[in-house]
């Protein structure tokens, strides 16, 4: 699925973002939580791959999110005494929440643990151009952890490649 984040609707299309042109020019992007108590910038390109997961944590959240590097990724300000960390299972994920408004804007995830996730809806309006959806079947996280290639994502090459 791909969705245009301007338009704010979903195409069902198995076109990858290569075969309909869209740049990679990477920018800077803007985002956090819903009271603005967190606040971070982040380094990627305008069209980007989110990853929709189903392991426990992300489908009860519904949390789809891009991954970068983390030299591409900064806190801003006194974000961090905004956040608290809840982790289970291997305890390699760290997933950060906002004290305040609970919302779940990035976090560091398993499948990269040098990178950043981060949640694409938290990203201000205005810089993503374009977001293609691919599933990660967390469930079976060892078996779509080898298949998708999503650990390449964390070592500084495109995050929509």
């Amino acid at each position: 699925m791909i969705l245009g984040t301007k338009q704010s609707s979903f195409c069902n299309t198995s076109e990858t973002l290569e075969s309909l042109g869209m740049d990679s020019e990477t920018v800077v992007h803007n985002g956090g939580c819903h009271c603005r108590k967190v606040r971070w910038r982040v380094q990627a390109p305008t069209s980007i791959v989110a990853w929709d997961c189903n392991c426990s944590d992300c489908f009860m959240r519904a949390n789809t999110h891009f991954i970068v590097p983390a030299e591409r990724f900064e806190l801003l300000g006194d974000s961090e005494q905004f956040l608290t960390t809840y982790t289970f299972g291997t305890h390699t994920a760290k997933h950060t929440f906002c004290k305040v408004c609970g919302i779940t804007s990035f976090y560091f995830p398993r499948s990269n643990p040098d990178g950043v996730a981060i949640t694409f809806r938290c990203v201000d309006p205005g810089t993503l151009t374009h977001v293609e959806i691919k599933n990660f079947d967390g469930r079976n996280w060892e078996s779509s952890h080898a298949k998708t290639g999503i650990a390449s994502l964390s070592k500084g090459q495109n995050s929509a490649s």
